[in-house]
């Protein structure tokens, strides 16, 4: 850095001497600074930070992984055998090497994030190089030098910053197919103005002098604008304060009112508590009342039951008798039957067995005749 410094000193030294007899024009631009307004290298900037983030988050959760691990042989060794004990810190140790080696891969000097950077800034890199060769070779400039590199500048006047020629033109660029011809045609006679404002002293001076002018306008606006905001602050605080004051007190009617309505349902609570407790009171006497009457009408029915039921008993037992009285009788006048037709039939029998001796008789006295008679009669 030294020996850059050195030759940038040698450099200006002998531009200033061969500038006695011929005109040294110099200017510089910042690097950074103009990527911090190039739109595209923003965009692009923030997608990689958005996957450096990814990785770091990766990196975080790996890393809680190994701790949960380290954690867990802690409050498990005194139960463990040295073989898984050696197993495990193995297991970590491995872990934590694969995580290292991801750190680098992604953050070291060599990793992701490096070579994406370059990969993102070198396309624009080229086209600021070619912008300042262009600039060099149209404004006629002999050195055009990067503040944001290794040289350092210990002054450096703004009227030889060529950052936002650069800015312009590299936006300029991206916008050109957008931009009507009436439209690029004034953007190039703005620049053209800018340009020669900043190569000529007396014209800066003069614009510089008219800027103060404007933004002595502009501060007198602001302030006016400020005097008139604060007005308005402190009006609005007033006002603030005044709603502030009737929401209190409406929130203190609200609450009261509130409260009123509270107690008024509270009391309309313990009044029907009341009544509920009087009505339950008169349904429990009404209730045993007519448990009592239920009761009693059981009983009598209960009663009358039984007092039917001995005289469906009496009556069955009457019936009873009456059928076995009928029964003997119906038993009685039959034996008499039976026995009048036994007797009636013996008669018969009698009767049959004196005809038939009668007969058995007749017909021996009527054989005895014949015989007596075949007795009598002579033999020839």
């Amino acid at each position: 850095m030294r020996k850059q410094f050195l030759l940038f000193l040698a450099i200006l030294f002998t531009s200033l001497t061969f500038g006695q007899t011929k005109g040294v024009k110099i200017g510089y631009i910042d690097m950074e600074y103009i990527l911090q307004n190039v739109p595209s290298y923003a965009e692009a900037k923030n997608q990689l930070e958005l996957k450096a983030q990814k990785w770091k988050q990766e990196i975080e959760v790996r890393n809680n992984e190994i701790t949960k691990l380290k954690d867990a042989l802690k409050a498990e060794r005194v139960l463990l055998t040295k073989e898984l004990i050696a197993e495990k810190e193995e297991e970590i140790t491995f872990q934590e090497k694969e995580l290292l080696e991801y750190n680098q891969k992604r953050f070291g000097p060599n990793g992701d994030l490096i070579i994406q950077k370059g990969i993102l800034v070198k396309p624009i890199q080229d086209q600021i190089f070619t912008i300042v060769q262009d600039l060099a070779d149209s404004k006629k400039y002999d050195f055009i030098f990067d503040k944001s590199s290794d040289l350092t500048m210990l002054f450096a006047s703004k009227r030889y910053d060529l950052s936002d020629l650069v800015i312009r033109t590299l936006t300029r660029a991206e916008l050109k197919e957008q931009l009507t011809k009436k439209q690029l045609k004034l953007q190039q006679e703005k620049d053209a103005k800018e340009d020669a404002i900043r190569e000529n002293p007396e014209m800066l001076e003069r614009q510089k002098i008219l800027d103060d002018k404007k933004l002595a306008r502009q501060k007198l606006a602001a302030d006016k604008k400020a005097e008139a905001e604060e007005k308005k602050k402190l009006a609005e605080e007033a006002k603030k304060k005044e709603l502030e004051e009737k929401a209190a007190v409406l929130k203190a009617q609200n609450q009261a009112a509130a409260d009123a309505r509270a107690k008024a349902i509270e009391d309309k609570k313990k009044e029907l508590d009341g009544k509920a407790a009087i009505l339950k009171e008169q349904n429990q006497i009404a209730a045993e009342a007519k448990k009592k009457e239920l009761e009693e009408k059981a009983a009598k029915a209960k009663l009358a039951n039984e007092a039917a039921a001995q005289a469906r008993a009496k009556a069955i037992e009457d019936k009873k008798k009456e059928l076995e009285e009928k029964a003997a009788a119906l038993k009685a006048q039959n034996q008499a039957a039976a026995e009048a037709r036994a007797k009636a039939i013996e008669d018969k029998k009698r009767e049959l067995e004196d005809r038939n001796k009668k007969i058995l008789e007749e017909r021996e006295a009527a054989k005895k005749a014949r015989e007596e008679k075949l007795k009598e009669k002579p033999i020839n």
